[in-house]
């Protein structure tokens, strides 16, 4: 591994991670993927930001080719793969001219791609899994490395489904969450120059290195662990995806600065093995529970919280059943932070330091709109709040920042 372009990797995916709040998952996967040589799906709303880091990264890798396209359910394979090419007509030959469309390109950006019409399909998925492009009587390889699909929904078409596949990757990209991320956000410059920049040259000689990273006895034991534990549970995984994701998990070890896959870079799987977007949390919780026993004891605080603070804010016809709900659920809400911050301070894996935070964040976020209901029902003559509950550690959610 080159010192030099792994300094360049790290300052490329800190610059990135600065300019994009709350996308921090995401950049890693992009630049897995990117080493690996796969796709990325991203699902979510339009303006949360999917075109716009995908374009801030490309344009740190000088010398390489970037197509963009929206695609619509009148999109023609003129506008994806090129133009007829006249002077071949005149030779009795039916090709394109593909420069500057998506056969000439190094990374792709497809904007609802599940839009793709049966007259593209064919081609695509050739283009994308094979990296080949029939060009009328000539199939010619293709430079493409990555290709990005976004889509405000999952396709609903079966035709859809072997598409839908050749995504590795897949990532729900929503909008901004934490109030202090937004502001950051507006607070960013509109546009900020790329200081960081991997040339197409070693970009290319990174991915020859990522593939052969080692991939160690114990971790396929682990990925055959999950599984079976993936299967008990419902879901339909293929083969094939399990195979491939081998090449995600050299990529994420790569990308560490690893010349082995660890037990962390498993948890790469939770954005490779699910369908619909309702299995992704079944799948974190599988993967956590084979290789990280405490973070996957903090995905259960978590969800625990996730249900006390749904229960209280269920709609309460009687106040006096209100205030005594809020009451119940500051109080467990509080005990929930306290077992997570016990296990968080035995907690020394610091690739999984990000995910302790945004846990936490759920939790003091749950707690505070208790908090705040709590006020809001005392300053309206609803009854006071107890403020000495056994186990409270504090009275506002700044005491468990």
């Amino acid at each position: 591994m080159s010192e030099r372009v792994a300094d360049t990797l790290q300052a490329l995916r800190c610059e990135l991670k600065g300019l994009f709040v709350e996308r921090d998952e995401f950049v890693d996967g992009a630049l897995a993927a990117l080493l690996a040589r796969q796709h990325v799906l991203l699902i979510g709303p339009p303006g949360s930001g999917k075109s716009t880091i995908v374009h801030a990264l490309c344009e740190r890798i000088p010398g390489s080719r970037y197509f963009h396209w929206l695609l619509t359910k009148f999109t023609t394979p003129e506008e994806l793969f090129g133009p007829v090419s006249l002077r071949g007509l005149e030779q009795d030959l039916y090709c394109r001219v593909t420069d500057g469309k998506l056969p000439a390109a190094h990374i792709g950006f497809l904007d609802e791609i599940f839009k793709a019409n049966s007259a593209i399909l064919n081609a695509l998925l050739s283009l994308i899994n094979e990296r080949v492009y029939h060009n009328g009587t000539t199939p010619m390889s293709v430079p493409l490395s990555t290709l990005f699909g976004a889509s405000n929904l999952l396709p609903e078409s079966r035709e859809l489904d072997c598409l839908f596949d050749r995504f590795l990757f897949r990532y729900q990209v929503d909008y901004i969450e934490d109030s202090e991320g937004f502001r950051s956000m507006l607070e960013a410059p509109a546009r900020s120059e790329a200081a960081a920049l991997l040339d197409l040259a070693d970009l290319e000689q990174a991915q020859k290195d990522a593939a052969r990273v080692e991939v160690r006895a114990d971790v396929i034991e682990w990925i055959g662990e999950i599984r079976s534990r993936v299967r008990a549970a419902g879901l339909e995984v293929s083969d094939r995806r399990f195979y491939s994701s081998l090449s995600g998990l050299r990529a994420r070890a790569y990308l560490e600065g690893r010349v082995r896959v660890e037990a962390s870079d498993l948890c790469t799987l939770e954005h490779m093995l699910w369908s619909v977007p309702e299995e992704q949390s079944v799948v974190e919780e599988i993967i956590t529970a084979v290789v990280a026993p405490d973070l996957h004891a903090a995905l259960q605080i978590a969800h625990q919280a996730d249900d006390v603070h749904a229960k209280a804010l269920q709609a309460w016809f009687n106040p006096d059943e209100e205030q005594a709900a809020m009451t119940e659920a500051k109080t467990k809400l509080v005990r929930l932070t306290q077992r997570f911050d016990s296990i968080c301070g035995s907690e020394s894996d610091t690739e999984n330091s990000s995910r302790f935070r945004r846990l936490r964040t759920r939790l003091v976020q749950h707690l505070g709109e208790i908090e705040t209901r709590c006020e809001r029902m005392a300053e309206e003559g609803c009854g006071s709040v107890s403020e000495g509950e056994p186990g409270h550690a504090g009275t506002g959610s700044s005491s468990l920042v």
